[in-house]
């Protein structure tokens, strides 16, 4: 399967990133740069959230987003010509991080906060 992965050399995403090739499938990783460029046999795209231009004309199986924290970069991204489309959120998603430790039971950001 080809994916995109929207981040993928931090945090989460190169969690995903290594499962993925463990798995046999072919990644492309849109980044920043500023991390590296993932493992070899990855292909890297380095460009910014807010202008997917790089990745227009071309087309994934799926998209994993690990690295979209404003909603019109989400929708940006998911326009592009994607079989399925995967939005994950982490951490980011409690308030009280990362002043406080973080649970299943911590309360998360409801309707826009944040």
């Amino acid at each position: 399967m080809r994916i995109l992965i929207l981040g993928g050399t931090i945090f989460l995403g190169r969690h995903v990133v290594d499962e993925a090739l463990r798995r046999g499938h072919e990644l492309t990783l849109f980044t920043r740069g500023r991390h590296g460029t993932g493992p070899q046999g990855v292909e890297h795209v380095t460009g910014e959230r807010a202008d997917v231009t790089p990745l227009r004309g071309r087309s994934w199986d799926a998209a994993i987003d690990t690295s979209g924290y404003q909603p019109e970069h989400v929708r940006a991204s998911s326009a592009l010509d994607l079989g399925h489309y995967v939005f994950v959120s982490s951490c980011n998603a409690y308030p009280d991080w990362p002043e406080k430790p973080v649970t299943e039971d911590s309360p998360t950001w409801q309707d826009g906060e944040g």
